[in-house]
Parts: structure tokens; sequence; C-alpha cells
């Protein structure tokens, strides 16, 4: 099972006791993948396709709860080998079709279908509680969430743009930035850092689910931290063996070229030892000169050769 069907079957076995918050979770699926079917006698029925069982479970579970009505759940397969299936939960009574359409404020005052997109003014998602349930809802009908294990994704695919565009409010109220992007004919609310995809599973209320993503996040960024130091220490030696090879190359040339007698003291003590000590630190460069020099005094000494022994270079190609 994928970490989202996980996820998805953790949400669809818990059932808010509150009935506003399940008519805010029933709105929310119809929303995003209801079907309202509406006969020449104006007839209404509705329906819920879904090629999760999970979400079909859960579908059915509220309706049951929230208006004591029955419901045909049917099974359709695909026709590419069978192995797609799609679950279909229809409310095929008129008078429960409309309580439920009335309920979930998918009905406006005429009796036309409509819905509410604001989310100030909606009284479907007025309490906290029930904003949950709404985005808990949607996630089940229309959203996904990617294997941690490889990246952060979490998103819901919208039909419409006024309707991501209401979810991304929704989410926004609990401090969560959601992003909007289009993708063919569809709209996808999504989130991408792993901290606000942990937040988001708190507000739907996945503590299984959660627990997991913040342990797989505790693992790799544990891995990442120690990936940083690591690289950070065969830069540093990289950086470290490259200065002393050019050392020891300079010192080399300046010997061949004018040899190292005639320079100062210093410098002179400072290129044998370097050349006694190729793999030396210059810590231990400084210990092994006499009197014994700081880091910074090696640089420096190390450094007036180099410039030395550019500058031999350099009469060299002229001449």
């Amino acid at each position: 099972m994928s970490f989202s069907s996980k996820v998805k079957d953790e949400l669809s076995r818990q059932v808010n006791p509150a009935r506003h918050c399940q008519i805010a979770e029933i709105a929310a699926i119809l929303s995003l993948c209801g079907k309202i079917k509406i006969s020449d006698q104006d007839h209404f029925s509705i329906e819920i396709h879904t090629e999760n069982v999970a979400v079909a479970r859960k579908y059915f579970t509220l309706l049951k709860k929230t208006f004591n009505i029955g419901t045909d759940v049917s099974i359709r397969r695909g026709a590419y080998l069978k192995r797609n299936r799609t679950y279909i939960v229809a409310v095929r009574e008129h008078e429960d079709a409309i309580r439920v359409l009335q309920a979930a404020k998918l009905l406006n005052e005429y009796g036309e279908v409509s819905e509410n997109l604001s989310v100030v003014r909606n009284v479907v998602v007025q309490n906290t509680c029930c904003r949950r349930a709404f985005i808990r809802g949607a996630f089940l009908a229309s959203g996904s969430i990617s294997d941690p294990e490889k990246f952060y994704h979490f998103e819901i695919v919208c039909a419409t743009q006024p309707k991501a565009e209401q979810l991304r409010e929704l989410i926004a109220t609990f401090d969560i930035e959601a992003k909007i992007v289009r993708r063919k004919k569809y709209y996808v609310v999504y989130i991408k850092e792993g901290s606000q995809i942990v937040d988001i599973l708190n507000v739907m209320e996945a503590p299984v689910a959660l627990m997991e993503l913040e342990n797989i996040r505790i693992v790799k960024e544990m891995r990442n931290s120690v990936n940083r130091q690591v690289n950070c220490e065969t830069a540093n030696i990289n950086k470290t063996v490259s200065a002393a090879v050019k050392q020891m190359d300079d010192i080399r040339y300046i010997q061949a070229v004018i040899g190292l007698d005639g320079l100062p003291d210093n410098l002179r003590e400072m290129a044998l030892v370097r050349l006694e000590r190729p793999d030396a630190t210059l810590k231990e460069l400084g210990e092994a000169l006499n009197p014994p020099v700081g880091k910074s005094g090696v640089n420096h000494r190390l450094r007036k050769l180099g410039i030395l022994a550019d500058d031999l270079r350099e009469r060299s190609v002229k001449q």
C-alpha cells in the first residue's frame, strides 16, 4: 500500500461525532468527486465515483450516520484488462438526495444546484472543526501525497480555479501556505514543504501518518546533515592537499632555479621543513620550526615562497 493510500485508509476510519463536521466532509467529497443528476421529471439523485475503496467506505458511512439513508454501492471495472475499479456510491431517492444537497449547501434558495465558494460566508465551513473536516473530505475525494522517502508533495486536484482558490484559502486559515498550479484542464492545490505537509496531516487528523512522516523527516535530515559535514570535511581536505602540492612545487622550482641557500633564514627553514613534511598541516609545520611559529606565520612564509616562485617563472617566460 502506498503512503497516500495509508493516509486515506486512516482518514476513512475516523468519523467525527459532530453532525456539522460530517456535513462539511460530505460537502467536500460531493464537490470534488460527486455528480448530481436531474431527470426530465426534476428527480434528483447524487453519486460519487472513486477508485479508492476507503473513500467509498467513508462516504457510505457518513451518509448513514448523518442522514440515516440507504445508498446503492456498485463497482465498475475498467475496460483495460479489468484491473481498474471504480466504486460508485449513489443516493437514488429524490427526497434523500435533496436532504443531502440542502444540508451541504449545494442547492440555492431557488432549488438550483450551486455552491458558495466563499470561506467567510459559507456556513458549512464556519467552524474550525468543520474546516478540518472539509479539507479532509477534499483530500479523500481527489488528493494524494507522495512517498516521503522519495520527496515531499501533497496535492488536491480541483476541476475549477474558484474551487482551488477556496481550498487554498481554507488551508491558509491554519497558517499553511498552499499554492495552485494549472495541470492540463485541472487546477492543483499543492504543498511541497515537509514541515507544512506534517501540519496539513495534523489538520486532517491523521496522527499515525503524521508520526510516520515525522520519523522519515528526522532520519532524512540527520542523513543530510552527516552528508553535508562529510562533504565539507572532504572539501577542506582537498583544499589542504592542493595547497600543499602547490607549495611543494613552488619550493622545488625555487630550489632548481636559484637554490635555497640564498633565501632569508626564515624562508629557507620554512622551505626545508615543508620538503621534509609534505603531508603536514600548517600547525604541524609551525611546531617543527625553531622557534615554533603559529599557523598565520607559517602561512605568511609559504605565501612569500609562492610569490617568489611565480616571479621566477615570469622571468623565465620573458627570457
